[in-house]
Formats: structure tokens, C-alpha cells, sequence
């Protein structure tokens, strides 16, 4: 239960939002400036300020470069990955009462690798972000379907049934790939499986951006609904929710945002399973407090996991889902037990 105090701070929770904000911007600064190229953050601010026309930069051309063509557009994709990942989980996790739920857990993920590898390696990837999208859905209809077609939809069966078709997913797409092998072929795309920000530039940067600004803002705007969802359907139905129409929107709305993350970053997995419970004990289970602070904590939690990947094993990069893999399946656990009792 919880305490006046708790409560009180909890009615401070606004206050999370510039301090993220701040925390978010540093952090960017930061990582834009850590590297093997010696970059002080003030250059960092020196080069946008003058590429925004804003004042004039004594930065050499070499730096400039770095600063702007490879590490900018790469921290800015990541900031929006992880906000794009950290609100699909919390949203799933409100339609499906599931603190489990996340879009790798549920099969979005390893459903949009299908589809993107599929493009990918028949050479069409301009439709790479269609084919992640259509990859994402079908695999949420899949595991919906299959979770219903064991009884009633619990916890337990979508997180199984989600289990079922993301291994079915992977399993199909390394199908794809050992019979497509050729040259490096198979390094690249299973780098991508993996989940990686290197080949981010300014064009995933505007395309990741564009999808959280139309399509997660909107969602994270519907927090009184979602709130309605925690009560169960037939709560929501009484508070004038049309349930299955509002769900079905929304869960298309998060396989498009997926879809888009997993088609420039490739599949991250558990990102929307560990902010959105860090926020919720940040905050409590208010939605309308959770979803502005799950974009904001998980664009400053990718960022840095990110930040990792390229700089800890420098020169060699490890892909940035086995970091979040291995940070996310402690807290999978710790989440599983905590709501034995649901199972």
C-alpha cells in the first residue's frame, strides 16, 4: 500500500519532465561527444549551433564531420528507439494487463525482422519500413489469435502464446537468411537481428522521429483510456470505452511504431519491458503519468545503452541487443516473480 509520502511524491510526478528533459539533452551532448575522436561538448554545441545558423563554429572540417554526419544523426535515431520501444511496451502492457508484455516478448519484433530481412535480402529495401510494419502485425494478430484460442486472454497465455510465435519468427528468419548466404551477407543481416545503430544516419534519424511524433505522441496521449483498460473490459465498456474498436487501434498504432524502430535499428528486445516498469515505480500506475515519462527515460536509457555498444569493446561494436538482453532479462525475472500469483 502505499504511503502519504510515496503519495505525495508521487503527485510531484510533473516534475520528472524537465529533469528528464535536461537529463536527455546532457546525455545526448555527451554521447555525441564520446569516442576515439577527442570531442569536447562544447564543440559538440559549437558545430549545431553553427549548422543551425545560429553562431560560428572553429571547429575543423574533420571534427564537424564526425559531429555531424556519424555521431548526431546516430544518438538522435537511438534517443528515438528507445522512446518509440519504451511506449509500445507500456501501452501493451495496459491493453493486455500484462506487466510482462513488450513488443519482443509478444512476437512484434522477431515478426518485423521477418519481414525486414525478407526485403532486405531480395534487394528491395526501400520497403523496409512496409515490410517491418506488415512483419509487426502480423505477429501481434498471430499471438492474440493463438492466446484466445487457448480460453480466456490471461497474462500467462499471451506472454506464451507471444513466446510461440517470436521463436516461430526467428526461427523463419534464419531460415531466410542460411539460404540466402552470400559474401557478408550473413554477418550484416545477423548484425541487424541483433539490433544495431551503426548504419544510422540522418534519413532513420527523420524517419524514427517522424514515427514517434505521429504516431506515439497521439498514443501517449491516451493515458484516461488505458487507465480504463487497467480495470478490465467490461470497467472500460461502463466508462464509455469502445473496447474492442479502442483496442484493436491501438495495438495496430504500437505495430507501426514497432515496425518503424525495428526497421532502423533492428530487433532490441526488452526495452519495453524494463522502462515501463521502472516508471511505474517511479510514478505509480497512472498512464497519464507513465507514457510522457517511458518516452523521455527510454530515449535517455538507449542513448547510453547505445553509448556502450560502440565504446566499451572500441574498436570492435557489439550489437545494442545484447546489452539490452542482458540488462532486461534480470528484470524479466524479478517482474515474472513478483506476479507469480497472476500466472
Amino acid at each position: 500500500m502505499a504511503t502519504p509520502r510515496s503519495e505525495r511524491r508521487r503527485d510531484l510526478w510533473w516534475l520528472w519532465i524537465p529533469a528528464l528533459v535536461v537529463v536527455l539533452l546532457g546525455s545526448m551532448a555527451a554521447a555525441v561527444a564520446t569516442g576515439p575522436a577527442d570531442i569536447a561538448v562544447r564543440d559538440v554545441a559549437s558545430v549545431v549551433g553553427a549548422k543551425l545558423g545560429l553562431v560560428d563554429s572553429d571547429v575543423s572540417l574533420l571534427r564537424t564531420g564526425i559531429v555531424w554526419e556519424l555521431r548526431l544523426p546516430r544518438v538522435l535515431t537511438a534517443a528515438a528507439v528507445g522512446a518509440g520501444l519504451a511506449l509500445s511496451g507500456a501501452v501493451m502492457q495496459a491493453l493486455t494487463r500484462n506487466p510482462l508484455a513488450d513488443p519482443y516478448l509478444l512476437g512484434l519484433s522477431s515478426g518485423a525482422s521477418t519481414g525486414a530481412v525478407l526485403v532486405l535480402l531480395v534487394g528491395l529495401s526501400v520497403a523496409l519500413p512496409v515490410a517491418a510494419f506488415l512483419g509487426a502485425t502480423a505477429a501481434l494478430v498471430a499471438t492474440l489469435v493463438l492466446a484466445r484460442s487457448l480460453g480466456e486472454i490471461t497474462p500467462t497465455r499471451v506472454v506464451l502464446a507471444g513466446l510461440a510465435v517470436s521463436s516461430f519468427a526467428g526461427a523463419l528468419t534464419s531460415l531466410l537468411v542460411f539460404w540466402n548466404e552470400k559474401g557478408d551477407s550473413f554477418r550484416q543481416v545477423l548484425n541487424w537481428i541483433l539490433g544495431s545503430l551503426a548504419g544510422a544516419d540522418w534519413s532513420s534519424a527523420a524517419l524514427a522521429w517522424g514515427a514517434v511524433v505521429l504516431v506515439g505522441l497521439p498514443l501517449a496521449l491516451r493515458g484516461r483510456v488505458l487507465d480504463a483498460f487497467a480495470f478490465g473490459d467490461t470497467a472500460a465498456a461502463a466508462l464509455g470505452v469502445d473496447v474492442n474498436r479502442t483496442r484493436w487501434l491501438l495495438l495496430l498504432a504500437t505495430a507501426v511504431l514497432t515496425g518503424v524502430m525495428v526497421s532502423v535499428s533492428g530487433a532490441i528486445g526488452f526495452v519495453g519491458l524494463v522502462l515501463p516498469n521502472a516508471v511505474r515505480l517511479m510514478v505509480g500506475f497512472s498512464h497519464r503519468r507513465m507514457l510522457p515519462l517511458c518516452i523521455l527515460l527510454g530515449a535517455v536509457f538507449m542513448v547510453w545503452v547505445d553509448t556502450a555498444a560502440r565504446t566499451l569493446f572500441d574498436p570492435r561494436e557489439i550489437p545494442v541487443g545484447i546489452i539490452t538482453v542482458l540488462v532486461g532479462a534480470p528484470v524479466f525475472v524479478a517482474v515474472l516473480i513478483k506476479n507469480r500469483g497472476r500466472a
